[in-house]
């Protein structure tokens, strides 16, 4: 089974950008890649998707500001994510499904947004 590893958060100031990446250990070149957020107390939250071909689909409360991609070359997906808000602060996951079942939730990759 593929698995997929969170990194690029860090601590940035509101109106900041990051880039998140989701590296996996093996082709994920035929996957559709979801990337969700778990906000401090709250549930985790579907915020993205890039289908195999390409495709993109970001949830409406972050449209505009989230932009999902993807480099097959490097087996890795990307979450582009401009104009910080403090509502943004989460620990924000990636996972696909293989053989008809989700992957296992990672480690996740904190992103934190303050002055």
């Amino acid at each position: 089974q593929v698995q997929l590893v969170e990194s690029g958060g860090g601590w940035v100031r509101p109106g900041g950008s990051l880039r998140l990446s989701c590296a996996a250990s093996g082709s994920i070149s035929s996957n559709d890649i979801y990337w969700y957020r778990q906000p401090p107390g709250k549930q985790r939250e579907w915020v993205a998707r890039i289908s195999s071909g390409g495709s993109t689909v970001t949830d409406a409360s972050v449209k505009g500001r989230f932009t999902i991609s993807r480099d097959n070359t490097k087996n890795t997906v990307y979450l582009q994510i401009n104009n910080l808000q403090p509502e943004d602060t989460a620990v924000y996951y990636c996972r696909t499904v293989e053989g008809s079942r989700f992957t296992p939730w990672g480690q996740g990759t904190q992103v934190t947004v303050s002055s």
